[in-house]
């Protein structure tokens, strides 16, 4: 669930980082500062995805005693 959490708002990050780069890109300019605040959101909502997402691994391959 930590997981999903953190990827849904990280997909629209992303989407959103993509319009500004090609905007940036068509007109010729620098990236804008919303995309560098996008960037440091989608870093943040990255770790503990990933840490989520390495958990889950270790819990398939080591199946430990639970309960």
């Amino acid at each position: 669930m930590l997981a999903g959490a953190c990827w849904l708002p990280v997909v629209a990050l992303q989407l959103r980082m993509r319009d500004l780069a090609a905007r940036a890109a068509r007109d010729g300019c620098e990236l804008p500062s919303q995309y560098h605040c996008c960037m440091r959101w989608w870093f943040v909502l990255g770790w503990p995805a990933f840490a989520a997402v390495l958990a889950t691994f270790w819990l398939m391959v080591a199946k430990p005693a639970l309960w």
